[in-house]
């Protein structure tokens, strides 16, 4: 018989031409026996489209490829997870995508160049109408999100129902410290001192801008202090007018005046006996009430309205304020000696601007508070979002940051949310949106990363100088309170005060 093994096509002999092979094949037969392929580069933009993906343009709102082609993926395929590939070089082999087309079952797959670097993805429609044609998967699908649904509805009814304080009148802490989200320098330190602060019996005096999570702090210390089985009672001064603020403080005594209840009533310190009383914006306390608070707090006894019996109490204060209590101080706006017998542990608060690196997690964090309480998915930010985001001043801190999420995740169709639309949302509230910063100025929470490239030492002097005027003010000036806060003893401290560059010779 005549040899006829060389009509036979052979296989290349080395490994790297059989790989070849192997894609080639493996691309044409997804390309023939799937319901549609597109590929998008690096940046996400879709650069090559197959004929049998084109037959979902009309329901997309696309009449031609070339409103399809050029186009980042984002814009053209609704609650697409193509950028999360080309982000993190994970292929996702089974996935569902449900958008305006319909629903499909679809797999995207990094694409890589000769040294492994991601360079692009390919998107690949395996099913379409999956509720007909995969439909044991399907039943099997919808059954688990009805059961993470319901799961959500629960967690939500739980959350509400704890920020009523349990409907039963017990008055507990709503936050611990792992609430307080952030692990930038700033966040970690300030975490540092309130557990610090959280150790003593010393009145606490959290001071920082509005929206810090100053109030969140305060549950936190009081849940990792030795009072934490003991009530939480918090007030915020600014909010109760002045001619009641006293009742408020220290109860009335029955039928102390006309009209009042002939059960007398108990205030927020006896509320409190046992445990912790937050006085949230005591900057704001009258001076005609300042007085009394401060013998309530020397002599541990009050006095209620129109009572002449002193009632002992047992509690331990944490106070906060969004003002300069040392400029009230000096202005004569606050009492001198009330101010002493509070800034015993004072612990600042950053603002939001002086943290940027915690916002991803913030934002994750809130987004999850958001979809809870809305009963929505997460929203998930761009990457050009998430870079704005960093780069704003936040006035408003993350009470604001908050806000503009809320906004963008319940006015948005798509789930995700891009710069853009942030930038409007922003200037609707009459904030003009700062430049974002980039990826590794917001990796190391510094929007000036250029400054980091100078002798360490340099820095390092800097860095002490700008810590002990920090902390100078935040103390009012008292060398002894400036050492503890910075862990250092106090012939330190005269020393770096004294001779400020003496870091540079090391």
């Amino acid at each position: 018989m005549p040899d006829t093994s060389d009509s036979i096509p052979a296989l290349p002999l080395d490994a790297q031409g059989i790989l070849e092979l192997a894609a080639r094949s493996m691309f044409q037969l997804f390309s023939t026996v799937s319901q549609g392929m597109f590929l998008v580069d690096l940046r996400g933009r879709i650069v090559w489209v197959n004929e049998g993906y084109q037959r979902f343009f009309p329901d997309l709102g696309i009449t031609s490829v070339d409103q399809f082609v050029g186009r980042t993926v984002e814009e053209v395929i609704p609650n697409t997870g193509m950028r999360r590939v080309l982000e993190t070089g994970q292929a996702v082999l089974i996935d569902l995508l449900t958008n305006k087309a319909g629903t499909f079952v679809v797999s995207r797959i990094p694409l890589r160049d000769d040294v492994g670097k991601v360079i692009g993805a390919i998107g690949i429609v395996l099913f379409d109408h999956p509720e007909t044609t995969l439909q044991p998967l399907i039943s099997k699908f919808a059954l688990l999100q009805r059961d993470l649904d319901e799961a959500r509805r629960e967690l939500a009814a739980q959350r509400s129902q704890q920020l009523r304080g349990a409907g039963s009148g017990d008055r507990r802490t709503k936050y611990t410290f792992a609430s307080f989200v952030g692990s930038s320098p700033a966040a970690t330190e300030v975490k540092r001192q309130a557990r610090r602060a959280a150790q003593s019996a010393s009145p606490v005096l959290l001071l920082g801008e509005t929206g810090t999570g100053k109030e969140l702090l305060a549950h936190a210390i009081h849940a990792a202090s030795q009072r934490a089985s003991g009530p939480f009672v918090g007030v915020n001064i600014a909010a109760v007018p002045d001619t009641l603020l006293e009742a408020e403080f220290f109860g009335v005594a029955p039928g102390a005046y006309t009209g009042a209840d002939r059960k007398g009533r108990d205030g927020k310190f006896k509320l409190a006996d046992g445990g912790t009383l937050f006085l949230d914006e005591i900057g704001d306390m009258p001076p005609s009430l300042q007085a009394k608070l401060l013998r309530a707090l020397q002599e541990g006894e009050i006095e209620p309205l129109g009572s002449n019996q002193l009632v002992p109490f047992d509690v331990r204060v944490i106070a906060a304020t969004s003002r300069d209590l040392s400029a009230l101080v000096r202005e004569g706006r606050f009492r001198e000696d009330l101010f002493y017998r509070l800034h015993v542990l004072p612990v600042r608060v950053p603002p939001l601007r002086e943290r940027p690196g915690d916002i991803p997690a913030l934002v994750e964090v809130l987004g999850e508070e958001i979809a809870l309480r809305n009963g929505i998915a997460p929203p998930e930010l761009l990457p050009d979002a998430m870079a704005l985001l960093a780069a704003q001043p936040w006035r408003g801190n993350i009470r604001e940051l908050r806000n503009v999420l809320e906004q963008a995740a319940m006015r948005s169709d798509a789930q995700s949310i891009d710069a853009e639309m942030l930038r409007a949302l922003l200037r609707e509230a009459g904030v003009e949106p700062a430049a974002p910063v980039n990826q590794s100025a917001m990796a190391t929470g510094s929007a000036a990363p250029d400054s980091l490239l100078r002798p360490l030492a340099v820095q390092v002097a800097e860095l002490e100088r700008r810590a002990i005027a920090a902390s100078l003010a935040a103390t009012g000036g008292n060398k002894l309170a400036t050492a503890r806060q910075l862990g250092i003893s106090r012939a330190t401290l005269y020393q770096r005060l004294e001779n400020p560059d003496e870091n540079l010779n090391i």
